[in-house]
C-alpha cells in the first residue's frame, strides 16, 4: 500500500487479489450443501453501511462485486466488517439478459 500526494491510500491490485485468494483458500466449502441456493461466491467485505434497521454489505468476490441488502441485526450477529471472509450464496428467479452495445 501507498499514499498519494492527496493523502489517499492506494493499493496494489494483484496484491490485493493475491492476499484475497489467500483469505479464500481457508474457507472450506460446506461438507454437503444443505440449502437450496447453488451460486455460491467467496469474498471479502469491502464496505458495510448501518442505518437503525438494514445493512448494505458490499463484497469483493474474484472480479464481482455483489451488494446485500439485510437487516442491521443481522449483520451485528455475523460481527460483518471490512475485511470480513464471506461467502455469498446467490438465488434468484429472475436473472435479467443485456448484451451490450457493440
Amino acid at each position: 500500500m501507498a499514499r498519494t500526494p492527496g493523502g489517499r491510500r492506494r493499493l496494489d491490485g494483484a496484491g490485493l487479489a493475491r492476499y484475497a485468494q489467500k483469505r479464500a483458500a481457508g474457507v472450506a466449502p460446506p461438507k454437503r450443501n444443505t440449502e437450496s441456493a447453488r451460486n455460491r461466491l467467496p469474498g471479502l467485505v469491502i464496505k458495510v453501511t448501518k442505518d437503525k434497521v438494514m445493512a448494505q454489505v458490499e463484497i469483493q468476490a474474484g472480479p464481482f462485486r455483489v451488494v446485500s441488502l439485510m437487516s442491521r441485526e443481522a449483520a451485528d450477529e455475523l460481527a460483518l466488517a471490512p475485511g470480513s471472509l464471506v461467502v455469498a450464496a446467490v438465488k434468484s428467479t429472475n436473472v435479467v439478459v443485456e448484451v451490450p452495445e457493440p
